[in-house]
This record gives structure tokens, C-alpha cells and sequence, in this order.
């Protein structure tokens, strides 16, 4: 594997186990992780410094408290980090991200595998399955679509801006996958490299430069999806950044566009999904485009279900009852409407499959 420098584009070679370099500049490798950021200069001098002479916890530490830009949240304490790297074999995936303060947000990851949004991205990529032999996700998260690509024999890289997202994924979601951390606005140190597959799911809304990561993405990739794009006009407003339907229309000219409820009711009733536009439409929450793939497939029993010989157990947002348990009042608030594992059998237009649902879920060995 060879990674180019996000600074002059030029070929990044392995100096030693822990660093790559091209002569002029030095870049951190921590348990197989590139950190390729260009605005972290100070963070990746100490963390060669600290690999340079031995200390690979407190390297790791250092970049597991990193956060990136916009957050806001508090930063984990060094003794609760230091108790992370030192037993992270026995933790869980919930007890990691507590140790990691990542609040809300582990919510977000933690219950991922029910929300709606996250289906209506398996329903797109299994849409427009084309059985893919590589694929980029871009803002990987912890891995949660990098684990059912990789579960169904596909190399995948996962790249993100948090180093922390990349190291969870690995130890906890998805160890087969190959990761990246570097900033999607700066030159990409991957260009290099071309892909079957490319998706961006439910963050491609908060990145800057979008005509430019658009583009970048459509360059790396036979096949793009990116799913989630906020609606400025919805009603009651939009739950992110958003963009008017013309924005996003040019942003994407060449997409097959797909209003984000269509999908998830495609995967309910085990159909294809119908064609949408961006339009004026204060009824739509968020779209999904694909770029560079044919007519919708039937979403069957492909990648928007658990992969086979999978362990489904009881979704725990269920606590054990027939009624929802909402980890807070803004995710309620934001997946309730469209949870159908949450609804009575009464109220679903479609048959009460609990799998299909997610009133049953595929979670991770040590969630």
C-alpha cells in the first residue's frame, strides 16, 4: 500500500513500523492507522516523538483524545483513556465510547443498527448492488457499513477525520477493514487509488468544499453513493445542515435520486425503490443519490439484511418490552417518526417481520 502526502501529493514510503515518510515530511502510523490530517501538525510531532521513543500507549492516548473541529462535546479525561488502551479486550463497544465521552454521539453509533437512516443507506447500496470487489467509505464512523461490506467479502478502506472513530471501528466493528484518518477538503492521500464502490452516508452534508469532495469521490469510484442529504424545506427543519433542492441538484446533475423514506419502505416491502428529484418538497426529510449505476434492484434478502449465519438478539431500544426505550429526547425526536420497529403490528402496512424490522438486530459480538 503505498499513501500519498497530503501536502505535495508525493508517494508516502514506510521510514519505520510506526511512520511514513518522503524524505522532506514524517507521518504517524499507530496500530496500522495512517494519520495523514494536515491541520494536527502539533499532535503529529507528538505522536512521533512518542513512537520514536517507545511510548506507544501515550502516542495512542494523544490521538484518541482528538476530536475533530466542530465538536463541542468535553474531552475524556486521561485516566479514563489510559483505562481504554490498557483494557480495551474486555470492554464493550458502550463502554469504549462512555470512556471516550463521546455522549450523544455514542447514542448515535451505539443504536445505529436500527435507525432509519442507517437502513435507508443498506437499501441504496443494495439497490444498486453491483457485488463489489473494493469500496471507500468516506467518514466511516465506527465502521457500521465497512462491517457488512467486509462480512460479504469486499476490501474495504474506511476513511475518517477523528482518529479515535477508525481505532473503535477497528477493535470493535469492523477489523477486516483498512483505515484512514485525513481531512476530505485537503488533498487526498489516497488518489492514488480507485475503487468499485464509494459511500457517504448521513455526513456528506456537514463536509466544506462539497463540490470538490463530490467530484473527489466520483474520481475514486466506478459506483458512488451518498445517502442522507438534508432538506432545507422540510417541514418543521431540517435535523443538520441542509441545502435547497437546486443546491444539491447541482452538486449531483447526473444522480438517480431517491426520496430517503422511499428506500426504507423499498426494504419493507421487498421491492425496488421509485425515482425522486430534488424538488421543492416540504414532505421530504433527506434525499440518496447514485451515481455511476443502472436501474434499482429488488431489496430482497441481499446487504440490507444480517449477513448470513448471523446472531440476531432483541433490539435493546425495545428494553426487554413491546414498547421503545429512547436513549434521549433529540433521537426520538429525529428516528421515531420513521422506526418502524417501533410501531404496532397494527400500524405497518407491511408484514411484521422482526429481522426486516429491526425489532431483531445483528449487533457486534462485544456490543
Amino acid at each position: 500500500m503505498t499513501w500519498l502526502s497530503p501536502l505535495s501529493g508525493d508517494p508516502l514510503e514506510a521510514d519505520t513500523p510506526h511512520s511514513l515518510a518522503n524524505g522532506e515530511e514524517r507521518w504517524p502510523v499507530v496500530e496500522g492507522i495512517p494519520l495523514l490530517r494536515t491541520d494536527r501538525e502539533g499532535l503529529v510531532r507528538t505522536t512521533l516523538d512518542h513512537l520514536d521513543a517507545g511510548r506507544t500507549d501515550e502516542a495512542l492516548i494523544g490521538l484518541l483524545a482528538d476530536q475533530d473541529d466542530w465538536w463541542t462535546g468535553p474531552t475524556a479525561s486521561a485516566d479514563d483513556l489510559h483505562e481504554l488502551v490498557s483494557g480495551r479486550d474486555d470492554l464493550t463497544l458502550r463502554e469504549a465510547m462512555r470512556l471516550l465521552a463521546w455522549g450523544p454521539v455514542a447514542d448515535y453509533f451505539a443504536y445505529r443498527w436500527s435507525d432509519p437512516t442507517y437502513l435507508a443507506g443498506l437499501a441504496l447500496m443494495e439497490a444498486h448492488w453491483t457485488a463489489p470487489d473494493t469500496a471507500f467509505e468516506l467518514a466511516c464512523g465506527i465502521g457500521h457499513y465497512l462491517r457488512e461490506l467486509t462480512r460479504r467479502g469486499v476490501a474495504c478502506l474506511g476513511g475518517d477525520i477523528v482518529f479515535a472513530k477508525c481505532w473503535v471501528a477497528k477493535n470493535w466493528v469492523a477489523p477486516d477493514a483498512e483505515y484512514v484518518v485525513f481531512d476530505a477538503a485537503s488533498p487526498w492521500p489516497i488518489s492514488n487509488r480507485h475503487f468499485d464502490l464509494a459511500v457517504c452516508q448521513d455526513a456528506f452534508y456537514f463536509l466544506p468544499e462539497k463540490e470538490r469532495i463530490a467530484d473527489r469521490l466520483r474520481a475514486a469510484a466506478d459506483t458512488l453513493l451518498v445517502g442522507h442529504l438534508h432538506n432545507a424545506g422540510v417541514t418543521g427543519g431540517a435535523m443538520g445542515p441542509a441545502l435547497e433542492p437546486s443546491e444539491w441538484q447541482t452538486l449531483f446533475p447526473q444522480a438517480r435520486v431517491y426520496d430517503e423514506d422511499e428506500l426504507l419502505t423499498a426494504l419493507m416491502e421487498q421491492r425496488a425503490p421509485k425515482h425522486a428529484a430534488f424538488e421543492n418538497n416540504s414532505d421530504i426529510e433527506a434525499w440518496s443519490v447514485a451515481e455511476g449505476a443502472g436501474e434499482p434492484q429488488r431489496i430482497d434478502a441481499g446487504l440490507a439484511m444480517p449477513a448470513p449465519g448471523a446472531n440476531t438478539r432483541r433490539n435493546p431500544l425495545l428494553n426487554g418490552g413491546a414498547e421503545p426505550h429512547w436513549p434521549s429526547e433529540r433521537y426520538r425526536e429525529e428516528y421515531a417518526r420513521r422506526s418502524y420497529w417501533a410501531q404496532p403490528d397494527e400500524a405497518l402496512p407491511f408484514p411484521a417481520d422482526p429481522v426486516r424490522l429491526r425489532r431483531e438486530v445483528d449487533l457486534p459480538e462485544r456490543w
